[in-house]
């Protein structure tokens, strides 16, 4: 729950801030977040502190999908928008990564027995005196592992920071009526790829009216001569004016609507799955007499997979017109499918089997569907939109482990039989998306990337 806070506030905080201050701060910003946060995780010495740290971490974490598929979508050419969806890739290779990382440290660092066993060794901190108990000291893997996670993060950041030479979004710069810093950007971009620009700053002064960027009284702050003699009051409310904008006319109000109910519903099934399908697993391979070593094994399997998934996503979000809708339906439709079967059957080959089928497909959706709503969306609230989409998402992914959890006994701890309920609850919702992206209407796929 406290990542899931992280990840809503994330989402909505920077989801903003990058339509107001820009792609690139943003873009750093979010992963030094969750770099330097990941990082502090593993020396916490309570739970109160791991809970702060922990949402500070989704705080960074959660602002960074939106803005790169903002970014991802605003500098590439629209002959390789399948890119978009590929830009998912790095979600199953960052799980796969954490699960070796994590299969290295844990298995061999933690407390025998360990929480898979009837009678798992408890914290010294709960235990009676004299009683065996789990100590610092040999509880070490779960601490090295976010050892290593956390500084994998801050090294990306310094990469990204010190060694990408990032760019502002030429898109944002227009709309904030910085010109000339726009075509500077048009120009690195042509030269990096050995291209002429075809862009002078005469394209841009011959627009008039509306199409200015420098007369126009309807754009951002920054992007008419109206906005740049308000008062910050004033200016305030223009940014807020932009949520107006994701209901401008019925056909907008209808995409935004669906777009933020199939967030809903996406972000509770994976919450749900990502929060408890991989103690299930364990458990179940306890039933039978399966070690902790080997599970860790097993979330190698089921993993590693999802790359292929989203490659196959890439695949049909390239097919004009349909294929990102069929990939969506179909993918949602079997991804729910899986975690009906996987309650219901156990067994060491459909463990591992129905596990992968369910993150094979989550990672097929998730990456049509990150890919396609930020070009659905006008320019000027395109990071907002994204945001705003991504945060009641993240929002009912608090609101899922909780409810979840309400079907749990509170009296002993919970064995396989009792996470039925949660399964079907996972599996229930999931379903749902494949109503509302059969119902998305073809005609906006595609056309919105400026």
């Amino acid at each position: 729950v406290a990542f899931s806070s992280g990840l809503t506030a994330g989402a909505f905080v920077w989801g903003v801030l990058v339509d107001i201050i820009g792609r690139r701060w943003a873009f750093n910003f979010t992963c030094l977040f969750a770099g330097a946060f990941g990082l502090a995780l593993g020396g916490c010495n309570s739970y109160t502190a791991f809970l702060v740290v922990t949402a500070f971490n989704g705080f960074g974490a959660g602002g960074n999908i939106p803005i790169d598929t903002t970014i991802c979508l605003e500098f590439i050419p629209q002959s390789k928008r399948f890119l978009l969806a590929l830009l998912s890739i790095f979600q199953p290779l960052g799980v796969t990564i954490t699960v070796a990382i994590a299969y290295g440290f844990i298995p061999r660092y933690s407390c025998e027995p360990n929480f898979t066993a009837d009678n798992p060794l408890p914290s010294c901190n709960q235990a009676d005196p004299g009683e065996p108990c789990c100590t610092r000291d040999s509880n070490m893997g779960w601490r090295y592992t976010l050892f290593t996670l956390g500084a994998i993060s801050l090294g990306i950041f310094g990469l990204r920071f010190f060694m990408f030479n990032f760019q502002e979004s030429p898109k944002y710069l227009v709309y904030r009526g910085q010109d000339d810093k726009a075509i500077a950007v048009l120009e690195h971009i042509a030269k990096v790829n050995k291209r002429p620009c075809g862009v002078t700053k005469a394209d841009f002064e011959a627009l008039t009216g509306e199409e200015d960027s420098q007369t126009s009284a309807t754009q951002l702050i920054g992007a008419g001569a109206t906005q740049k003699k308000a008062s910050l009051t004033d200016k305030v409310m223009i940014e807020l004016a932009r949520y107006r904008l994701l209901f401008n006319g019925w056909q907008m109000a209808y995409l935004t609507i669906l777009v933020w109910l199939t967030y809903i519903m996406d972000f509770w099934g994976f919450t749900l799955a990502g929060t408890f399908l991989p103690r299930i697993v364990a458990l179940k391979n306890s039933q039978l007499n399966l070690s902790l070593e080997y599970t860790y094994r097993t979330y190698f399997a089921i993993y590693t997979p999802g790359l292929v998934g989203v490659v196959l996503g890439s695949m049909m979000y390239a097919i004009p017109t349909f294929g990102r809708k069929i990939a969506m339906t179909v993918s949602s439709g079997l991804m729910g499918v899986s975690i009906f079967i996987f309650s219901v059957v156990n067994g060491q080959a459909s463990n591992v089997g129905l596990n992968f089928m369910e993150y094979f497909f989550q990672s097929m959706f998730n990456a049509v569907l990150y890919g396609w709503t930020p070009e659905v969306f006008p320019a000027p609230i395109r990071g907002t939109a994204c945001g705003v989409a991504s945060f009641w998402g993240r929002l009912f992914g608090i609101i899922a482990p909780l409810t979840a959890q309400q079907l749990l006994p509170s009296t002993r701890d919970a064995e396989v039989s009792d996470y039925q309920k949660v399964l079907y609850l996972a599996g229930g919702i999931t379903l749902g998306c494949v109503l509302t992206t059969a119902i998305l209407p073809n005609h906006v796929l595609g056309k919105q990337s400026m």
